[in-house]
């Protein structure tokens, strides 16, 4: 069956450019073998984020007395409740995109794993279907390290389908994932050990926002262990033992249930790249030039896969950016891109472009501006002080070489930099702008009249 084109995958960049090429007269075939979506719909920003809600309002419930709010009887946290929602806001996007996917007159959804034949040609559920282009965008999947095969482990994924509070939870990992996970479920009423085998919590951050989190983490009783390195685990009765290679502490820990968040692998082995000479790198990721483009100029590779940015925002900006290419003034690339992201614990902690660790390997003169979120005075009104904000400026050009935000809103007010560094304009712009009083942002104007020398 011929096509104009072939995309592989529903996540956050297929169906908007299935819906694009449609719109430009193309006959496109859509495969999905899972639930349309992707990660970021079924197991990722949408479900996570709506517990994230959960777990705020059950920490606020329980610590308003300074407040002068009394939450008399206590508070029940009733998991599957808390399931259920998620379960129904999922469905709601799903449902839409399979409308929005189905009764497109140019689109035709084919359920099935899509395999590469050769370079034009892909086969599904005993089918060819050819294409004279291609688009790849079939994600990623949680990464489980050996030893664990013993017990039955969570992800990401399936601890959401979980509908009683686990006695202890032990997290495997101290990244971003490890952590939403653990306080959230800390504020479900789990006990929650966190084991990190580095020597700080996030150590793509400044070590001193790694040690903040600790002490937040640490406030409100979930236990971190640093330098502990998971060797495997085990069943212990009706608890896993897991065991720790680690120079301080008990080299095992029990508990009723085990989260692995140690990283994600591209869902790139099963799709026979091999027969279409599309190269991978040494982790399994797609490679592409700026353009998203594979080694296979017809063939282009959007969102996790390629391995250019594991988030929803950069699996959209890579549609953004091959549309540009197919239909647009060919003017958006992969490397006009800015890292951004946020951690979604509370505070939050967002960053965009570089950090103190980047600029002095890049050997860059820079200058820095830095607020406790102690002296913020919305924060102090919120009584939420927990945190810091530091900016850094390239003294050559006066422009944002980066943010780091570790406060109160910190996800949201971290645009304020986005945005300026996207302009490309000096940072007095923003020092001499007049924001609104009382927020959070208005310091960052403030800060920027205080730089100091990295």
């Amino acid at each position: 069956m011929k096509f104009d084109a072939i995309i592989i995958g529903t996540g956050q960049a297929g169906p908007p450019l299935a819906a694009s090429l449609a719109k430009n007269n193309y006959n496109v075939a859509v495969f999905e073998k899972g639930l349309l979506g992707g990660s970021c719909v079924n197991v990722g920003c949408t479900p996570t984020k709506t517990y994230v809600a959960s777990a705020r309002r059950a920490f606020v419930a329980k610590n308003s007395t300074a407040h002068g709010i009394y939450a008399k009887g206590g508070i029940e946290v009733n998991l599957k409740t808390i399931k259920g929602r998620k379960d129904k806001i999922i469905e709601e996007s799903r449902s839409s995109l399979h409308k929005m996917l189905s009764s497109n007159e140019n689109i035709t959804l084919i359920r099935g794993e899509a395999r590469f034949v050769n370079a034009s040609q892909v086969e599904a559920n005993g089918k060819i279907y050819e294409a004279d282009s291609i688009y790849i965008d079939v994600g990623a999947r949680p990464r489980i390290p050996k030893g664990f095969e013993e017990v039955n482990y969570l992800t990401n994924e399936t601890i959401l389908e979980l509908e009683d509070v686990p006695e202890h939870l032990i997290i495997v990992g101290g990244g971003y994932v490890g952590l939403e996970f653990g306080q959230m479920f800390r504020r479900f009423g789990s006990e929650v050990t966190i084991l990190e085998m580095e020597d700080r919590l996030m150590k793509k951050e400044d070590r001193d926002f790694g040690e903040s989190v600790v002490k937040i983490f640490e406030r409100e009783d979930i236990a971190v262990r640093l330098n502990a390195e998971c060797i495997g685990a085990k069943k212990a009765g009706d608890q896993i033992e897991v065991n720790i290679n680690c120079k301080e502490g008990s080299p095992q820990i029990n508990g009723s249930h085990l989260l692995l968040a140690t990283g994600r692998v591209p869902n790139t082995k099963a799709l026979g790249l091999e027969h279409a000479g599309i190269a991978l790198d040494k982790k399994g990721y797609i490679k592409v030039d700026d353009d998203l483009r594979t080694s296979v100029d017809h063939i282009y590779a959007l969102g996790d896969c390629n391995g250019e940015g594991a988030f929803t925002h950069t699996a959209y900006n890579d549609f953004q950016i091959v549309n540009a290419q197919l239909f647009g003034d060919k003017k958006r690339s992969l490397s006009d891109r800015f890292t951004c992201y946020a951690a979604f614990i509370d505070p939050p902690l967002a960053r965009v472009g570089m950090n103190a660790s980047d600029i002095e390997k890049a050997g860059i003169k820079a200058k820095v501006a830095s607020m406790p979120m102690s002296k913020v005075a919305r924060a102090k009104e919120m009584g939420e002080t927990e945190g810091m904000l530091k900016i850094y400026i390239e003294e050559s050009t006066e422009r944002f070489l980066g943010a780091t935000f570790l406060g109160t809103g910190a996800d949201e007010y971290i645009h304020t930099v986005i945005d300026q560094m996207y302009a490309g304009q000096s940072h007095t712009v923003i020092r001499d702008a007049v924001h609104i009083h009382p927020t959070v942002s208005e310091l960052i104007p403030t800060m920027l009249e205080e730089l100091e020398n990295l």
